[in-house]
């Protein structure tokens, strides 16, 4: 299980995670950033990946 955090007070919501993993995270109507807690282990390329292109360096992430 990867276990997923992003600290709102830097996210920015220019929303470049979303194009590494579209179904973890999302911008929802009003451009605000809205993103699953939990994935599975399968999912953690994608995870690293939102995590490096993060411009504010506001996604964090464990293995459980």
């Amino acid at each position: 299980m990867v276990t997923i955090n992003v600290d709102m007070d830097k996210c920015q919501h220019y929303g470049q995670c979303c194009f590494e993993a579209e179904d973890v995270f999302h911008l929802d109507d009003d451009g605000k950033l809205k993103y699953t807690k939990e994935v599975g282990d399968d999912r953690l390329a994608d995870v690293e990946s939102a995590a490096d292109v993060c411009p504010m360096q506001a996604i964090s992430f464990e293995l459980s």
